[in-house]
């Protein structure tokens, strides 16, 4: 029996979706590489699984699979394809809606056909919510600022950068000019750094004005990515933290941008931006070669 599939993408981070309601229907991590090989494969950053919901109040379960067939615990623009496509399903039937997946609750609202209002929840800079071994680097001495709060030397080069949980890891660098940002080396070294237990996703953020930012994100598990939805809430939130940035932001990434609402600690970070399907699709059940 085939598995049905839709092609989605936020900003031209791309994802599959598919339904799976018992065990079965997970595939395996190798099943995965192979989907998301982009010669062989469909091609995807993130595979989005959807699973019945485990409360009452909420209209379905997700979980996020990257490329490398790890399983993640949150990401931003595959939320609001979540919900798009529980849209174009016809089972989310009012403006709002509760999701939920490892980060744990997730609220939606749909601003328009396409465009989808995410409940990112309230940036954490704990240390331990990465986690992340503070002890293995050492602290910036501009400690005011939660951009450059921690130094870790790779490539004989010191990085100074924030560190925040998004219900994922992050850590963000600000650079004077994304465009030339060294993101295809200081990325995977950051990535995999004895630091991060779970591994980090890499935010390079050019800061434009007090409104306005751009970002490239090394994601975890994948590489740099067209955009990166809670990569760009954990830019907005460090440098929010530093008072760099206004309540609301516009994020530019290489595949468009995201409009970002946080009013500070202790307050809930909203992100907005667009979910589109590209095409629809048969696979062969995996569950009979498992």
């Amino acid at each position: 029996m085939s598995v049905p599939f839709t092609k989605m993408h936020g900003l031209g981070n791309d994802f599959i979706v598919f339904e799976a309601r018992d065990a079965a229907g997970v595939p395996s991590a190798a099943r995965l590489r192979a989907l998301a090989d982009r010669h062989t494969g469909i091609g995807f950053d993130q595979a989005l699984l959807i699973a019945p919901a485990r409360s009452a109040d909420a209209v379905a379960h997700y979980r996020i699979f990257n490329a490398d067939g790890g399983e993640v615990e949150q990401c931003g623009n595959g939320a609001r394809c979540v919900a798009e496509w529980l849209r174009l399903e016809g089972r989310a039937t009012q403006d709002v809606l509760r999701l939920e997946c490892a980060a744990g609750p997730v609220a939606a609202r749909f601003v328009s056909p396409g465009v989808v209002s995410i409940d990112m929840g309230i940036p954490s800079f704990d240390p331990a919510s990465l986690p992340f071994d503070a002890t293995l680097a050492t602290r910036s001495q501009n400690d005011a600022s939660a951009i450059e709060r921690h130094a870790l030397v790779v490539a004989r080069t010191e990085v100074h950068f924030g560190a925040v949980s998004m219900g994922n890891p992050h850590i963000v660098i600000r650079v004077p000019d994304v465009a030339v940002a060294n993101v295809a080396t200081l990325g995977p070294l950051l990535e995999s750094h004895a630091a991060f237990a779970r591994r980090v996703n890499v935010g390079f953020l050019e800061i434009v004005d007090r409104t306005h930012g751009r970002l490239r994100v090394y994601e975890r598990g994948v590489g740099e990515t067209q955009a990166c939805g809670t990569g760009a809430c954990a830019a907005m939130a460090v440098a929010r933290a530093a008072q760099l940035f206004d309540a609301e932001v516009q994020m530019q990434l290489p595949g468009g941008t995201l409009k970002l609402n946080w009013g500070g600690a202790n307050e809930h970070l909203w992100m907005t931006g667009p979910a589109a399907v590209a095409f629809r699709g048969e696979l062969p059940d995996w569950s009979e070669h498992r």
